[in-house]
């Protein structure tokens, strides 16, 4: 009892000392920076915040269904304001501009006033500055700039400052694009991101290289070089438990007395731990802490309470010096050490995050979402172009704003990459589809004003409406399919967005046989008639009625395709007029079956052009390919299977989803034999269909003023009765020797070489031959041998490889069963739904498939990869009399005149006109250094010609965004040291523009970005 009394003495002893012990205010010192001679911490405070991924993006910014997770936007902004006014030394970063445009909107001036300070101080910075962080495998080179242009120059406009970082933490591998083309030729000062394959990361880390200079381009060469850092672990804090948002689990500074785990040393412990950690495995005395991660800064006060802690106990311990900082500081920083760099080519594709996890399904998923991205991306450049010949942004009416913003945010790495819920994939559909119909009214009225408007003339008020067909891929055209009545006429009226002339063939869908096409002089126009196949005639029925709410009421019969010639950026009119029974009229394609007669094959062979095509029905869809010009010769088996989605039901969990490609052994997929070949035979074209399963339907076209193939698949409902996912693809095989070599293109600019089962930057170890060898493909991939090259182009994001030498494998679609466990916590199973009945997704896509010469493939690429991003614009109008029509119309128009074209290697990318009066102008160089004996070389363009009759008053050459002038971008320039010797010559560039003359010079894969402003404007009739 004795020794109890004892120890409640001591015990209140112990309790009377520690009280005398005072709570006071503590004031944190956080004016730290750099300190020379210390490990050197950067603390950079930041959100990541998908526009749209489980939820909208409008439901992220609101805050609304969080059910499906806690995040909102809106109040991570206004937190923001709150914490930077309270320390002027506290740090922000913020990268999606779809957000902070859309709370930027609503704030007062006092607010604005706030912001504005802040980002003139630089507590606010703004990282990236795109309308979204965007993909960098399913996106094409074009809406990469759109997008970011569109950020970049609201930054601009509103706080006169430029970004100077890449900041592309999330996207699921990065691509050579991006490093030369969206950092360097956008002004970056350095490219930060966090994915890269598990194994490279490792041997990074070994070698101190997970900072390097990034070279991407073998054609501009070191003068688009970008400093490059990947984070050692992810974007989030590093490890040791730093997590401050307000709900999170990691221990706070506990730095009062008076309370209980008063724990300051232990935590500034655990902190100059792990820096010393991460600092073994870069160079210099510089690392960055990313503080942060998706949707955090909700409330902001719980994290900067806790920085302000450690940069000050930190700092007081001395062990390394920690301050609050952001990745231009930190990039600033390591310029400054002088340290010497390693260099890296190629780019980071594939990516996977550990065994058997490789994210290469997300390169096909969604396959029709992507199909309708691209589509509307060309789209967007010609209405672009529409609106800066009608001056339409003067007026008021409908403008290409929606449009462009819905594409902006349809580029991010949770949209086009299908890895989005289903919910959100409908959003993003829903606002491309709004943006569309007010682009398309755009197109409607400046084609109408363009027809009618006299040379120099006020454009009149129009009377001829014309109209498009957006579901014309699945046969729905009402404006062609009305039956004509005696005397009425159907103008087609068919636009060019590309720089040269353009001869082409286009079909439309019609009702009746009794047609005839003549050009706006009167000539008649040789066309053919075919068949709409049952299979189109199927997707048109459930297509447009899921589309439009509505059956149509009439059926059409046939495809009419005739042939059209129209000049650069303008458009020529033709005629479908109705004829009489024995008058002439379009030709109806001969049908030929051909069948096997006591197992004898039938050879047949269709082409009417240079290209010819032997089948024999016997061996399904293989075929030889006979080009008569180039003399090339070539067999070509083609064949369709399925990979088996792995399901994760065994010791290994990883399923095949949305992201992961992970396959489970194959399925071959062999023709229906009970189904005939069907081949239709015409002036035109010859086309030969092919019924390969229930759900597998294509068409082979030879066309005759063409010499490539053209395939048309339509693939789905993917069958699921067996409880198996499938991907599916299809192969073209040969008997080239392609040492196990291909190339694919990078965001449709260059071909990088590919080697099966092979890294350059680490020895691969091989555990998914197929997943692991798969890439993104945009434009196309090719193959070759010593005589040989064989090209496939596509028309929309999907993935492909080259399995077996002289074989191309491309993924077409997808649907599975089990969530791959990446976060969307949803299978991708995509159906379509039409009167409660819902049925697996159908796909229709098309591929171009050409055989060349070794060494000449280059140009079919170039040229035909540019006519399918930019496919010709049909526009209709029914009118009383063609002819009359005519003699009140302008029926040919082109903005460079008659005389002028684009160089075949150069591409106008951007025309449009600016909200200041500006126009903005884009010229694009096709082709590689070394790409093609001819066209690989430096191009010239004279804008007094492409501009024909407008005086250009002053012009200015700008970064890649247009967002600050080349001079001074080049001028900021960092230059950075390379570890060994750098023996590349620099590279050739196209020299500045003087205005007296107007010529702009390309080098090869030089973009050039140009502000333009008139003295005058008319048009070039």
């Amino acid at each position: 009892m004795a020794s109890l009394s004892w120890l409640y003495l001591l015990l209140f002893l112990v309790h009377l000392r520690w009280c005398t012990v005072d709570s006071v205010y503590i004031a944190y010192n956080t004016s730290a920076g750099i300190v020379e001679g210390k490990l050197n911490v950067h603390l950079v405070p930041h959100t990541h915040d998908d526009v749209g991924w489980l939820k909208t993006v409008d439901q992220y910014y609101v805050g609304s269904n969080n059910s499906i997770q806690g995040a909102c936007v809106q109040n991570v902004l206004d937190s923001m304001v709150q914490v930077l006014l309270e320390d002027k030394n506290r740090k922000f970063i913020y990268v999606e501009q779809a957000f902070f445009q859309r709370w930027w909107r609503q704030q007062n001036d006092a607010i604005k006033d706030l912001v504005r300070g802040f980002v003139k101080s630089g507590q606010l910075e703004f990282i990236n500055g795109g309308m979204c962080m965007h993909d960098e495998a399913a996106v094409h080179y074009i809406d990469m700039i759109d997008q970011t242009t569109l950020g970049h120059r609201f930054i601009k406009e509103e706080f006169e400052v430029v970004p100077r970082i890449g900041w592309q933490i999330d996207p699921f591998g990065h691509s050579a694009v991006q490093a030369y083309l969206l950092s360097a030729e956008v002004g970056f000062d350095a490219l930060y991101f966090s994915r890269i394959d598990y194994q490279d990361r490792a041997k990074r880390k070994d070698t101190k290289s997970l900072e390097f200079i990034w070279r991407a381009s073998k054609s501009l060469g070191s003068s688009a070089d970008v400093f490059t850092g990947i984070f050692p672990k992810d974007y989030e804090p590093p490890s040791g438990d730093f997590y401050f948002e307000v709900d999170a689990t990691s221990p706070v500074v506990q730095d009062d007395p008076l309370l209980f785990d008063y724990n300051v040393q232990d935590r500034v412990n655990d902190f100059v731990a792990v820096s010393f950690s991460q600092a073994n495995i870069t160079r210099s005395n510089h690392i960055m802490f990313t503080m942060g991660t998706d949707f955090k800064y909700q409330y902001a006060k719980s994290w900067y309470r806790q920085l302000d802690k450690f940069i000050h106990y930190v700092n007081l311990d001395g062990r390394v010096n920690t301050f609050y900082s952001t990745p231009s500081i930190y990039t600033k920083a390591k310029h400054a050490s002088d340290e010497a760099w390693p260099i890296k080519t190629d780019d980071f594709f594939p990516y996977a995050d550990g065994l058997n996890r490789y994210w290469t399904g997300y390169f096909t998923s969604r396959p029709a979402l992507k199909g309708y991205i691209r589509v509307l991306s060309g789209y967007y450049l010609a209405t672009r172009q529409l609106e800066f010949l009608t001056s339409s942004r003067d007026k008021a009416g409908p403008t290409t704003d929606s449009l462009g913003d819905a594409l902006a945010l349809a580029q991010h790495h949770d949209a086009v990459t299908g890895t989005e819920k289903q919910h959100v994939a409908n959003d993003y559909a829903k606002r491309l589809a709004i943006g569309y119909s007010e682009a398309e009214r755009l197109v409607g009225e400046s084609l109408s004003r363009l027809s009618e408007t006299a040379f120099g003339s006020e454009l009149s008020n129009t009377s001829a409406k014309f109209e498009q067909c957006l579901l014309i891929n699945v046969t729905y055209c009402p404006a062609s399919e009305l039956d004509l009545l005696s005397g009425k006429s159907l103008v087609v009226l068919v636009y060019n967005s590309l720089g040269w002339n353009r001869e082409d063939v286009i079909r439309i869908p019609v009702a009746s046989e009794l047609v005839l096409v003549r050009d706006h002089e009167g000539t008649e126009i040789e066309s053919q008639l075919i068949p709409i196949s049952n299979a189109s005639l199927h997707l048109r029925k459930t297509y447009v009625k899921a589309y439009t709410g509505n059956s149509p009421s009439t059926v059409p019969k046939f495809w009419l395709t005739f042939s059209v010639t129209v000049p650069p950026l303008g458009f020529s009119t033709y005629f479908v007029n109705p004829t009489m029974e024995k008058g002439p009229k379009a030709i109806i394609s001969d049908l030929y079956a051909p069948q096997q007669q006591n197992g004898i094959s039938t050879t047949m062979e269709v082409g009417s052009g240079n290209l010819k095509l032997q089948f024999d029905s016997r061996k399904g869809i293989s075929y030889h390919y006979l080009n008569k010009r180039t003399l090339v010769n070539s067999s070509i088996e083609q064949s369709y299977l399925y990979y088996k989605g792995y399901d994760g039901s065994k010791t290994d969990v990883q399923s095949s989803g949305a992201y992961v490609f992970r396959p489970n052994g194959t399925v071959s997929i062999a023709p229906e034999l009970k189904v005939p070949l069907a081949v239709y035979e015409g002036p035109i074209l010859d086309e030969v269909h092919f019924q390969i399963k229930p759900w597998i339907y294509q068409i082979v076209r030879a066309y005759k003023i063409k010499e490539h193939v053209e395939v048309e698949y339509i693939v789905g409902p993917i069958p699921i009765n067996n409880e198996v996912g499938k991907e599916v693809v299809t192969q073209f095989s040969t008997a080239m020797a392609t040492n196990k070599t291909f190339y694919t293109d990078s965001n449709g600019r260059d071909f990088i070489k590919r080697i099966r089962d092979y890294r350059s930057d680490w020895e691969l170890e091989v555990n998914e031959p197929v997943a692991g060898n798969y890439y993104p493909i945009n434009l196309g991939m090719y193959i070759k041998d010593e005589s040989t090259e064989l090209s496939l182009l596509v028309d929309r994001a999907i993935g492909g490889s080259s399995i077996v030498d002289g074989q191309v494998e491309l993924m077409l679609h997808r649907r599975l069963l089990h969530d791959d466990g990446k976060g969307v916590a949803e299978s991708l199973n995509e159906t379509v739904c039409v009167n409660d009945k819902c049925d697996g997704l159908i796909t229709q896509g098309k591929l171009y498939l050409s055989v060349d010469p070794s060494g000449e493939g280059a140009r079919w690429r170039r040229t035909i990869g540019q006519e399918i991003y930019s496919p010709l614009l049909l526009a209709f109008s029914e009118v009383e009399n063609g002819t009359k029509w005519t003699a009140k119309h302008i029926p040919t128009f082109s903005l460079t005149g008659t005389a002028y074209k684009l160089p075949d290697n150069v591409a106008l990318i951007t025309l449009q006109s600016l909200e200041d009066g500006s126009v903005l102008l884009r010229l694009a160089h096709l082709y590689e250094v070394g790409e093609d004996k001819d066209l690989s070389v430096m191009a010239t363009v004279d804008l007094n010609k492409l501009l024909k009759g407008n005086k250009i008053s002053w012009i200015q050459e700008t970064s890649l965004t247009a967002n600050q002038g080349r001079d001074e971008m080049e001028k900021n320039r960092l230059k950075w040291r390379i570890d060994g010797s750098d023996r590349q010559s620099d590279p050739v560039r196209g020299r500045p523009v003087d205005l007296s003359e107007l010529v702009v010079e390309l080098a090869p894969m030089e973009i050039r970005t140009f502000l333009l402003y008139f003295d005058s404007f008319s048009y070039a009739f």
